[in-house]
């Protein structure tokens, strides 16, 4: 069986090594030691200047909401993974999709100054893919309006553009570790910000609202990395070079054996540096992409439809029209990339999907 993707894990010799440290301890949650180093790692290998762990990558979005104090409306993606519109609607916000740019498959900015009205406090938008939005436009528009600006960026562990970290961009960006992303620490996630009074709010919500063991600063809720989360991820950490080349070279050769068929494949902003996180393909229709996707299937093959269903069309939002994304949404699908995925195995999807086109 072949599945979308395969969580990367290293030595289990390596990872009880670790974890001994804890269990030595008997300190097993609370910010123990590895989730500290994990952090210190976090700053040193991506160059940010903050970084929080957290147990999942959906409560950092809550808590950064909640954290900024955002109300009313909050500008989004319309083609994103659910928690995006989820976490702006479960913080009591309205999510306002913008559509997306057909190309890069990110919010398009040029349709956002038209989204703003007085109620809106924030755009929350999405790198897709691990590409990024045009994060320029985006905060120059922010800046003119006084709106606050959350990057999603669960798929761009280790992502750079323009020479930085996507993660240094925005009021606060949000990454996901959970098992199926490039760099994971088995269930977890982070948020990132320049702002040191911002990390402070964001430190303290997610550890109950603590200002130290006996006094609280604000509202809180436990959003704590563990301690055998934390071992994972330094385990996995050493790994990331060769992680990423692996992906390149099985993205490369999807990129060869496509680029003289009608597929729609994923154009890159200019000046990043990717992390081959996903191989998403668009086909003609929906009816070519299921009688791919069934091919597959037949074959023990199991690729994904990320993103479906468009998230405007959700039943717990405002339903507003956003024709690219609608029409992309039931055409992507993306093809199994990990490390471990043999040559003899790609040829084999390529055949398969070439054959059904």
């Amino acid at each position: 069986m072949i599945n979308v993707t395969k969580t990367f894990l290293p030595e289990q010799s390596e990872y009880q090594a670790i974890l001994k440290r804890a269990w030595d301890t008997g300190w097993m949650t609370n910010r123990g030691v590895l989730v500290k180093e994990l952090e210190d790692k976090l700053k040193e290998l991506l160059n940010v200047p903050n970084v929080i762990a957290m147990t999942n990558g959906t409560l950092p979005l809550q808590i950064a909401i909640k954290a900024m104090d955002l109300s009313g409306e909050i500008i989004t993606t319309p083609f994103s993974y659910v928690a995006t519109a989820s976490s702006i609607a479960w913080e009591r916000c309205e999510p306002v999709f913008v559509d997306i740019h057909p190309e890069y498959l990110t919010i398009d900015e040029t349709k956002l100054e038209e989204a703003i009205t007085s109620s809106t406090t924030a755009i929350l938008a999405t790198h897709v893919f691990g590409n990024p939005c045009h994060v320029e436009a985006i905060e120059a528009i922010a800046k003119k309006h006084d709106l606050k600006v959350i990057y999603d960026a669960a798929h761009c562990f280790g992502v750079a553009y323009k020479g930085q970290s996507l993660f240094n961009y925005g009021d606060a960006s949000t990454c996901s570790f959970h098992a199926t992303k490039v760099f994971h620490t088995g269930e977890g996630g982070a948020v990132f910000t320049k702002d040191k009074e911002l990390y402070n709010t964001f430190f303290a919500m997610h550890n109950f609202g603590h200002d130290g063991p006996e006094a609280f600063q604000s509202i809180g809720i436990n959003a704590k990395m563990s301690e055998l989360q934390g071992a994972m991820g330094l385990a996995v950490l050493p790994y990331m070079k060769k992680i990423i080349n692996a992906r390149r070279t099985i993205c490369e050769i999807y990129n060869e054996a496509f680029k003289d068929t009608e597929l729609q494949l994923l154009k890159l902003r200019s000046e990043t540096e990717w992390n081959f996180s996903y191989f998403p393909v668009i086909f003609k229709s929906e009816e070519q992409l299921l009688r791919v996707k069934d091919a597959l299937n037949s074959a023990q093959i199991f690729p994904r439809r990320y993103f479906y269903p468009s998230l405007n069309t959700l039943e717990y939002v405002n339903n507003v029209k956003c024709p690219e994304s609608e029409s992309i949404a039931p055409r992507v699908l993306c093809l199994p990339m990990y490390p471990g995925l043999t040559i003899s195995d790609v040829n084999r999807i390529l055949t398969i999907v070439i054959e059904e086109l």
